[in-house]
């Protein structure tokens, strides 16, 4: 009988050769196994996201559309979310409202966590008076709370999706500052970043090539875990009169100037906006802290 090679003995086991990367051992499969929590986050945020891009195709009827003949109906097959006060259908609002929703966490997310990650990189590797001059800087914007920050900037710039996104943003970048910064504070006196500074590397090759990969799990936590709190604001901002302004439909703004006034004879239009809100801010808390839990060395054991 012929001897049988290593390979064909680990067909025979139905072991898998070795670099075999199957389904059940990617980092996906055990992030849906370890965390279905975290899973049913990344789903949530995902349905609506395609909400957000699909809304045209998933309305009914036009959003801003006035019908008085059909003013505070109750939900029903024609309107499956019922009307406003303005007989405009509540459905093809809701939906609508998910673009100005994501469109303004996802864009103030990034704006806010990509700048303090960029001051915590210079700041945790130069030190000294730039990270002084840095760090009293962030602690300035840590005086205020976030809402009250925003509100404020969106007061001097005026009511509009830029400044939205710029009033949300600037908040969110002194959090991640700082979680950068200790990043770097712990890679920088590595062995190979020493190694890379005697064979004359530059210091903006050091904090590209060797200390931005490093910080790279820290920062996408640090997006993930802003997500929901920065959609939560905008809603927020909208609430008061200081969103996106209209006649663009914001979950914020039904809620106020129309979920508020009726809420005792048409319950239905804050309802819908509020569960919307809280599914998204949900969603995204779930599947931030899950991220977190994985990424994070010292929380991978849980």
């Amino acid at each position: 009988m012929a001897q049988m090679t290593p390979t064909a003995i680990r067909v025979l086991r139905l072991v898998p050769p070795r670099g075999w990367t199957g389904i059940p051992q990617s980092a996906l499969w055990r992030f849906l196994t370890r965390k279905p929590l975290g899973a049913l986050g990344a789903v949530v945020l995902l349905a609506f996201l395609l909400i957000a891009i699909c809304a045209p195709l998933l309305a009914t009827y036009d959003p801003d559309l006035n019908n008085y003949r059909m003013r505070v109906k109750a939900p029903s097959l024609q309107h499956w979310f019922g009307t406003d006060n303005y007989g405009r259908d509540l459905y093809s609002r809701v939906v609508h409202g998910a673009q100005i929703s994501m469109y303004v966490g996802i864009a103030a997310t990034l704006v806010g966590t990509l700048l303090g990650a960029l001051a915590g990189l210079v700041s945790g590797f130069f030190g000294g008076r730039i990270d002084q001059l840095m760090q009293r800087l962030a602690d300035m914007v840590f005086a205020l709370p976030a809402l009250v920050l925003a509100m404020a900037i969106v007061t001097m710039l005026g009511p509009s999706m830029l400044n939205v996104i710029i009033a949300i943003a600037i908040p969110r970048i002194p959090n991640t500052n700082r979680v950068i910064r200790s990043a770097v504070l712990s890679v920088k006196e590595s062995l190979f970043v020493e190694a890379s500074r005697a064979i004359g590397c530059s210091n903006w090759r050091i904090m590209m090539r060797h200390l931005l990969p490093n910080v790279a799990a820290p920062y996408i936590v640090v997006a993930t875990a802003n997500l929901g709190g920065v959609i939560l604001i905008e809603s927020s901002l909208s609430f008061l009169g200081l969103g996106v302004p209209p006649p663009a439909p914001s979950w914020g703004r039904m809620l106020s100037s129309e979920g508020m006034r009726f809420f005792e004879t048409a319950p239905w239009m804050a309802i819908f906006p509020g569960l919307f809100i809280s599914a998204a801010v949900f969603g995204a808390n779930l599947f931030g802290d899950a991220l977190r839990d994985v990424l994070d060395p010292k929380l991978r054991g849980r």
